[in-house]
This record gives C-alpha cells, sequence and structure tokens, in this order.
C-alpha cells in the first residue's frame, strides 16, 4: 500500500486513504471480511449508522471515508462529556438490540458488535458512526453490555492515569444507564476476551480485576 497513506492502525487492522471518499481496512492476519460486510449491509439497512461498505475480498474491506473523530479524543478533548458519551453508548446498544437476528432462528437473539466502545465510535457530521465489525455475531443482547463494561473496565485497571480515570467514570456512567448484565454475561464475555488474539497476555492477566469492577445481578 505504498501508493495510500496510512491513516491508522489498529489492533489487528491498518486503514489507508484510497480517495477522498473511501478508505481501504485491511486486517494483517487476512481472513474473510465479507461476512463482516454482509452483517454491516444488513443493520445499514434497518438504519443503524455504519460506514457504507464499497466491496468486500479477503482481508479487505472498502469502506466510506468518515469525518470526524472517535468518541474517545472527543471525550479526551472536552468536546463530549462523560455523561453524554454515556447515553450514546446506551442509545447505540439499544438501537442495535431492537434489531433481530440475521441468521440465528432463536427469537431472543440480536445482533451484537461485542466491541462497542468509544474508540469505534466515529463522531461524525452525520452523527454517531459504529465502525469495527469485526467481532460482531449474533445472541442475546446483555452479553454486549456486559462486554462493553469489560472492555471499559480494562482500560480503568490500566497503565494509563488519563485513561484510567476517564474509564472508570465512564464506566460508573454508562451503568448508570444501562441495566447491568447478570454475571453468567460477565463470565462469557470474560472467557471470549480470554481467546481473543489482539490481547496481550498482560492484558488478559488483568481481566480478573477489570470483571470485579463491572456490576452485574444475580444470574
Amino acid at each position: 500500500m505504498a501508493d495510500h497513506a496510512l491513516l491508522a492502525s489498529g489492533r489487528d487492522a491498518d486503514v489507508y486513504a484510497l480517495d477522498e471518499s473511501r478508505v481501504l481496512r485491511r486486517y494483517r492476519q487476512g481472513g474473510d471480511s465479507a461476512p463482516e460486510a454482509a452483517l454491516m449491509a444488513y443493520v445499514a439497512a434497518a438504519g443503524y449508522p455504519v460506514p457504507v461498505v464499497y466491496d468486500a475480498h479477503g482481508p479487505d474491506l472498502v469502506l466510506e471515508r468518515l469525518d470526524g473523530e472517535t468518541l474517545l479524543v472527543s471525550m479526551l478533548t472536552g468536546r463530549t462529556g462523560i455523561g453524554a458519551a454515556a447515553d450514546l453508548l446506551v442509545g447505540l446498544h439499544d438501537r442495535l438490540h431492537t434489531l433481530p437476528a440475521r441468521v440465528s432462528a432463536d427469537p431472543s437473539d440480536r445482533v451484537l458488535h461485542l466491541d462497542l466502545h468509544p474508540q469505534n465510535v466515529m463522531v461524525t457530521s452525520r452523527g454517531p458512526v459504529v465502525i469495527d465489525w469485526r467481532n460482531a455475531t449474533e445472541g442475546p443482547a446483555e452479553l454486549d453490555v456486559a462486554m462493553t463494561a469489560l472492555i471499559l473496565a480494562e482500560v480503568a485497571v490500566g497503565p494509563d492515569p488519563q485513561l484510567a480515570d476517564l474509564a472508570r467514570d465512564g464506566l460508573n456512567a454508562f451503568q448508570r444507564r444501562a441495566e447491568s448484565p447478570r454475571a453468567s454475561q460477565l463470565r462469557r464475555a470474560v472467557g471470549l476476551r480470554r481467546v481473543d488474539p489482539a490481547l496481550s497476555a498482560v492484558e488478559k492477566s488483568a481481566l480478573g480485576r477489570a470483571a470485579a469492577l463491572v456490576h452485574t445481578r444475580v444470574g
């Protein structure tokens, strides 16, 4: 991709500028981006805010180039307050979980993002847009809520004091607004994080401390 500027690098993918309206998201370890593209098309057809998918081939996704900044940057710069960010995250969960599963025959299953946190929400001129659907699946809505709470808690016990304080306050605000997940769904979220190849051994070793910060209900 020497001909295209690198815009961002995440845990498992790089994003390159193709032109003023499109970017290329390329997964470094390969894989098939078609299932992700199909799910994004499904939620987009229902009115959920995701980038437009122009093409999917192997590890590559050609996506709409979004303006604006991540919700995390907006929080760090003070443009979005913690309460407003928590309201936004809860609202995005609620909107997503009104959508029936695309594949599952279980009527209680919903579309789950499983990585819905401030770095994966873009604050754009057309409103909030949810990015990075690599981990998306189907299942009980509260698993998605448990995962967001756990990811926030992971940052809260992490080494960066500025991010840790922001994440701790964000977690508390998020859980005041969202129904606390059952303990069984938090354990399931922890299990998924433990086998996530994108997490380092150090990050996985802190999952117990992170889970202890998340409020749950019996179940």
